[in-house]
């Protein structure tokens, strides 16, 4: 794609406040473009320029990660992690990010959506709305956090209560922080920073290394079994899995969760990869030169599948 058009265009979504992943969603679809990841960074970078105070990611804005969603053995749906852009809250330089699943079947029907905006320097969380729409179960959240304060704030029913840390995570937030750890298999970490108490401690046993398939191409990957003491999508009842590459990505390429009511487990499958720009300067390039190197090793994999 020609980069000015490119630069045109980013702008314009910019100007009307829509989020930088729907120039990769409208090029999906378009015959007369050819969009390839480094286009996409390379114009990305140009929006966002280093920052050499960010914290050292794998991720940055524009990374938008696809799944099929099953339930047991039937394909029920889609799913993303999307971080979406980059806010201010109170005066904090926050990642907006996003994780939506949606599908089911007949009658047994899911639709989550879990937003989290974690501190580009410190990625602890400043704001979680979370919305789940499934079988028996409706519920919308609404959470600031005040770690000077010490204490959260639902807006949706004016509940506060004490944050359990001064630098909380929520349950998304916790997916990205995971992607940070050395991941060592065999070892078992543990942190209190789930934001309300009585979630801690989190606990992430490295069960494995493991190769996983899909959409025609093999990972190998990390398994990681995270175990949050309260209900929700990391529940002790869920036993979920996590599946991350092995490599300086970090990219969730399976999760398994149970749900209470459903014939079987959740699972989302990796679809395709659009990588993100690091703010972090030695993240950036490290991303770099990992792409360059995953372009000569595996050639199909540079342009987004």
């Amino acid at each position: 794609m020609n980069s000015l058009l490119v630069k045109g265009v980013f702008q314009i979504l910019l100007a009307f406040n829509i989020p930088i992943i729907a120039l990769g969603q409208v090029a999906i679809g378009a015959d007369d473009l050819l969009f390839d990841q480094e286009s996409f960074t390379d114009s990305l970078s140009v929006l966002y320029p280093v920052d050499e105070w960010a914290a050292e990611t794998p991720w940055g804005p524009g990374e938008h990660l696809v799944y099929q969603v099953k339930v047991g053995i039937f394909n029920a749906g889609e799913g993303h992690m999307t971080v979406e852009a980059l806010d201010s809250i109170r005066g904090h330089q926050t990642y907006r990010a996003v994780m939506g699943i949606k599908g089911g079947l007949p009658g047994l029907r899911v639709d989550d959506s879990y937003t989290t905006w974690m501190d580009v320097q410190t990625l602890q969380t400043w704001r979680y709305i979370r919305e789940i729409d499934e079988p028996f179960y409706e519920s919308y959240r609404h959470y600031e956090f005040y770690p000077d304060r010490g204490f959260w704030h639902r807006t949706d029913n004016d509940e506060s209560g004490p944050l359990a840390s001064s630098l909380p995570l929520d349950d998304i937030a916790f997916i990205y922080f995971i992607r940070r750890l050395p991941l060592e298999v065999g070892k078992t970490y543990s942190f209190s920073r789930y934001f309300k108490e009585e979630g801690n401690p989190v606990v992430i046993q490295v069960l494995r290394q493991d190769e996983y398939e899909t959409e025609g191409v093999k990972y190998s990957t990390i398994v990681v079994k995270p175990i949050v003491q309260t209900d929700g999508l990391f529940g002790q009842g869920g036993e979920a899995e996590l599946h991350f590459t092995d490599d300086d990505r970090r990219i969730l390429v399976y999760m398994k969760s149970n749900i209470p009511m459903f014939p079987g487990s959740l699972t989302l499958h990796l679809r395709s990869i659009q990588e993100g720009v690091p703010l972090n300067p030695d993240s950036r390039n490290t991303a770099r030169e990992g792409r360059l190197n995953r372009a000569v090793i595996e050639p199909d994999t540079i342009v987004r599948r």
